[in-house]
This record gives C-alpha cells, structure tokens and sequence, in this order.
C-alpha cells in the first residue's frame, strides 16, 4: 500500500520511520526502537502478536497498534488516504481506561430441559463433565434405562430467572419417576409450583425460550431438538461452562440520579422501554440493573438523560477524546469532508476487513471508529463528530440486528434533527445496514458532503456523561454554521422545556420536590417556582405530580434558555404570620382556604368566629394558640338524633290518623 509519510508526519509529531517488512528482514529495526524506551506505536496489527513478544525482552516497552491498511492502505482511494492514515494512528494512542470486571462462577450443575429421548442422550454425553438433571415436559412413551446415572423427572417450567451460576426455576405438573417403571416411564403423582435451581440450561424443548434475547443469556443454551448440527453445538458449549468466568461490567450505574419514579408516580421508562436481556427493572425510586444479566447493547445509556446509566466500554468521555483526536489530526495532516464510520468489532471490521481485500475498500475521507456496539451511541457522541469537524456520521449494523436498534435509530434522528437546524446540512447522520460490503461502500460514496465548521471546538471532554453532553451541545452550538437559539424536537427528547398555566399554580411545590435534576426549584424566602432549562430530562414527573394539573413537557434544546439564568415561572406575594410576621404559604392559597371555610364550618361559627385566625399564622404560632385556647377540634355540635325505620313509619303512621297533619 501507498504510504504518504509527509501527510502522517504533519499528523503525527514525533519519529516516523516508514517500514516494508518490519516484522521479518527489518525486525532487528523494531528492537532498536524498543531499546530507546519511548512509547511506541505499530502501524500493523496483523503481526501484533510477534511484536508483543519481542517486546517481552524489553520490560519498560510500551507499545500500541494502529490498522492503517484495511481501514485505508487497501483501498482504490489509497494514494489520498494519508490524513486518514495519520488520524488512525494518533487516535490509537489515546489511553482508555481500565475495564471492571464481573465474576460468574458455575459448580457444573446442569438442568437439560426437553421432551424425549433427545434430552437424555445429552444428558449420557454431558454426564461425565456435569452435574445432571434431565426435566422432561409432557413426555410421550420414554424407555427406562438400566442403570440411573442421572435423574430423569417430569415437569414443565413456568418461568425461570437468573444467569450462569444462579439460576432460578418455577416448575408445574412436578412428578418423580416409579422405580418400577418397565416398558416406559411412569411417573408418580404431580404438583404445582415446585422451584429448581442450577447453574446452567440446556434447553432442547422446542418451546417459546426462557428469557427475552436468550442467545445473550450467559448460561442459558438454546437449540431447536430438529436440528442436530445446533444440538451438537449447544451440546458442546454446555460442557465447558464449569469453573469461574469474568465479563465486562458494561455499565456504571449511580441510583441517586436514576428519574424512573418520585413517590411511587413513574417519570422516566426510557431504558426499562430498551433493555433486550430484562437485565433492568423497577427498583423503587430508580430501576436497577443486574450486571451478571447485562450482555452489554448499552442502549440503557444512549438513552438515559440524566447519565444515572453511563456506559463503560468505555465511558462516553473517554470514546469522545479518542474521536477528537482522531479528527483533529485527520484536519491537521490536510484531510478534510471527514465521515466518521462507527462500527463493532464482530460485525463491522469483519466487513470493512472483507471489503478491503475483495472490493475497493474504504473512501480516503471516512475514518472508522470500532466501539464496543454501535447501540451504545448518544447524541453527545454524535454532536461531537460535527462540533470537532466532522461533516458527517455513519453508523454501520447487521442487515438484521441481533436486538431492537429503536433506541440508536432515536438516538440518530434526534442528533440529524438539531445539526439540521444549525446549519450542518440534511441527512449527515445515517445508520447503514448491510451485511455486503459492495453495499457498504456504496452507501458512504453515496453520503452527503456536509458543510464542515469553520471553527472546531477544541474541548476536552472529563467527567460524568450529563456534564459532557451539556458541554458537548453548547459548543456544537458556538462551531454552528448557522446557529439558531431553539430547535424544536420529537416527543422522547431528552432536552426540553415545561409550560407552566400561572392561573391555575398554587405554588404548592409538589413538582420541586418530585424533579429528580433539580431543574424546577423553590426560593426558601420567597414564594415563587424556579425553572433551569439545561437540567431537565424531560422525564415527566413533574406532569404526572402537579395534583392542578397545570405543567406540560415541550422538547426542544433552547440554547439562549441553557445559557441563561434561572427563569422565574411564577412569584406571588407571601402571606404574614398575624402573630409573629414571618412569611408563609402565598396570599392567594390563604385567601382562598379563609373563603372556603370562613362562616361556612362549625369550627369557625358563632362564638367560635375568632378561631380563623388561626389559619392566618404560621405552624409554630397555629400551634400555641391551639394549646393556649384548648378547644377540643373533634368537638363538634351534637348531631341530630337519627331516625329509624321503625321511628319513621311510626310517624308516618300518626300522620296518616290525624288529617290535619298536626
């Protein structure tokens, strides 16, 4: 492949030293530069295992890897692709941070779930790695073996829940086999509601799977009975599932920011709606979501305004620093129009991979970006493409998807919706879904040119993800080509604003005490409601709480609102304390309570006029006037005597003899 070390050097500061088979004749010139101790990037990953391993004689080695030849060198444009070339290798260099691990531990203990002989020939073949239970649902005519390695029972799952290592089963029509069981099996009398648990499933059933994306489910093997080729397979991963496995801990989730529910009233569904695994439910206030169920889709953090759920694979700040890096050294070796391609690693570098080596390979001005999956994408991530200066984004999955992508496809229309507004261009964010990679390459020659910003941000992005995108939008505002103050938005947004009816606000304070972001607040010395627009999530809590009914969600992302002060939705006069001056509650709520009540309750009648008062002062004062008084508040007038049935007709009766009604 071409190599255009000018372009890479513009790029890249430091040693370039251009190599034509480093990892054999010139080896000996890869040691040197390990001998000279600086850090040192490698433009093949192909041969990254013998570079490893020269490496292990020079302990203070650090080393990286860039793949500038299926992602550029190999390709019909690769005699323009040396901006490219130098941004992928400056963007590998960028450090990402340490993965935290979750530990599944398994005993062996294995339920085979079927309905005839085929499960039980698994269990012969799987008997002398694992611990067996055969459960068999409805079974027909089922020979006795000879000789009982395992137990072989009867019963029909209800529902199951759990993961590797700590699996939980509801178990109807339960039933032990009779020993004296002879041309087939005979099973004793059965029960409802038994409960099994196990550390991994071998489902041959043929039924409805256990769990929703049960192909994500670490532990739980599915395969179709027919099919023998899958049997074998499921079979044969069974197996080896004993011992202790580590997997990646996708997602940092902090419950205190969580906006799901205020006083048992739901706001925010956003990624309960999402989850494909059912890793996430309801958990009071917040949801919770269990690592150990997690397959890591990161939908929950695309989604999640108020970055409670952030995803860790890595974390959206550390993606966004490697992206700024990779598009300010493309801008600054001389590249420009740059498309920025995020793929996965299963699906999309196989692809890019099959299309360099059979086809003609990626376009020079899009540079690819592998994420762990592409559903883990925001919006924050994809502003950042044009804030940095991008001039468009592609976004590659499966011609069929392994779980819903409703929340990516949002995730995209919301971020094409507001570049739109700015003056970025129409349709520059794509998602392209496509297992060909001939297609692949005519999508993105077919992409829109976008109008690229005169004036990139330079930011670097730290810290939780709602600070990154609240910085992320308003500097993609300021690198705007044609910035506009408000861009309207789709229901579901996670920006937005409340309308507030001032006439029917009471000013009780219900909705401050139900936002979950702080973004509608009280004065503790005036009686008024606060509105801070760059804190709401639009989770609806404050709408479903106002008991008036008088609050409403309008979506949008108001930068002249973001970058103003507290807007002040209503203020009302305060109302004194009679006795002791100090302000309480609003003259208009006061004024309303004294009309309702005033001479219209026993408590406040006759001789007893004087005891409005008390509505008038403040708790501390209500209550020593109370005491000082001593009226007795449950000490209401006598009733009038009630009239029976009896009394009724008794006096209906005396009525009727006495014509003159007296």
């Amino acid at each position: 492949m071409p190599l255009d070390a000018e372009a890479i050097g513009r790029g890249c500061p430091g040693k370039i030293t251009p190599a034509n088979q480093l990892c054999g004749l010139e080896l000996a010139r890869f040691r040197e530069a390990l001998a000279e101790g600086a850090p040192i990037t490698v433009a093949c990953t192909q041969e990254a295992p013998l570079f490893r391993e020269v490496a292990e004689d020079f302990p203070q080695a650090q080393l990286t890897f860039a793949n500038i030849r299926e992602t550029g060198g190999w390709s019909s444009d690769a005699t323009t692709a040396g901006p490219k070339a130098a941004a992928l290798i400056a963007a590998a260099g960028e450090e990402m941070p340490p993965i935290s691990l979750v530990t599944l531990e398994s005993s062996g203990v294995a339920l085979i779930y079927g309905r005839d002989e085929i499960a039980i020939d698994a269990g012969q073949r799987l008997a002398d790695r694992l611990d067996i239970t055969v459960l068999l649902s409805q079974p027909g005519d089922i020979t006795p073996r000879r000789t009982n390695e395992f137990p072989v029972l009867k019963g029909t799952v209800r529902n199951a829940r759990g993961h590797l290592g700590a699996f939980e089963l509801a178990i109807d029509d339960y039933a032990l086999p009779l020993p004296s069981s002879r041309a087939k099996l005979v099973f004793g009398s059965s029960r409802d509601g038994a409960t099994s648990t196990c550390d991994l499933i071998l489902d041959l059933s043929g039924a409805a799977a256990m769990f929703p994306a049960h192909e994500l489910r670490p532990g739980y093997l599915r395969a179709d009975p027919r099919d023998r080729a899958a049997v074998e397979r499921a079979i044969a991963d069974a197996g080896g599932l004993v011992g202790t496995f580590d997997k990646p801990r996708f997602v940092h989730f902090e419950p205190s920011l969580c906006a799901h529910s205020r006083s048992g009233i739901t706001g925010c569904t956003r990624c309960l709606d999402l989850c494909p695994t059912g890793a996430i439910t309801p958990n009071g206030n917040s949801v919770a979501i269990d690592a150990n169920v997690c397959a890591g889709c990161g939908a929950c953090a695309s989604a999640c305004p108020t970055g409670a759920a952030a995803y860790a694979l890595p974390a959206a700040d550390a993606l966004m620093r490697r992206l700024r890096t990779l598009l300010r050294t493309y801008r600054k070796a001389g590249g420009s129009d740059a498309i920025v391609l995020f793929h996965d690693g299963e699906h999309g570098e196989a692809l890019i991979d099959a299309l360099a080596r059979f086809g003609a390979g990626l376009p020079a001005h899009v540079l690819p970006l592998r994420v762990n999956e592409v559903t883990q994408l925001g919006p924050e991530i994809i502003a950042a493409v044009f804030a940095y200066g991008g001039s468009g984004v592609a976004i590659l999955t499966r011609a069929r998807p392994r779980h819903d992508i409703a929340g990516l496809r949002r995730a995209a229309e919301t971020s094409d919706t507001i570049v739109t507004a700015l003056g970025f261009g129409t349709g520059l964010v794509r998602l392209i879904e496509t297992d060909d990679p001939d297609q692949l390459r005519a999508r993105l020659d077919a992409a829109p040119a976008g109008v690229t910003t005169q004036k990139p941000a330079g930011f670097v992005p730290r810290g939780a993800k709602r600070g990154v995108l609240e910085t992320t939008f308003r500097e993609l505002h300021l690198a705007a080509p044609a910035p506009v103050d408000v861009v309207p938005l789709a229901q579901g947004a996670p920006f937005g604003g409340v309308n507030l009816d001032v006439e029917g606000c009471t000013l009780c304070h219900a909705c401050v005490t139900a936002c979950p972001t702080g973004a509608l607040s009280d004065n503790p010395d005036r009686a008024m409601l606060r509105f801070t627009e760059s804190l709401c999530v639009q989770c609806g809590l404050c709408e479903a709480t106002c008991p008036e009914k008088v609050i409403t969600l309008e979506p949008r992302l108001d930068f002249q609102a973001w970058n103003a002060p507290l807007r002040l939705l209503k203020e009302e006069e305060p109302f004194h304390c009679i006795a002791c001056g100090k302000p309480f509650g609003t003259r208009s709520s006061i004024d309303r309570v004294l009309a309702k009540l005033g001479d219209k309750h026993w408590m406040f009648q006759g001789a007893n006029a004087r005891r409005i008062d008390v509505i008038k002062m403040c708790a501390d004062c209500r209550v020593e006037a109370v005491v000082n008084e001593g009226f007795d508040p449950h000490g209401a007038p006598p009733r009038p005597p009630v009239m029976s049935t009896e009394d009724y007709l008794r006096a209906r009766d005396a009525k009727k003899g006495d014509p003159f009604g007296s």
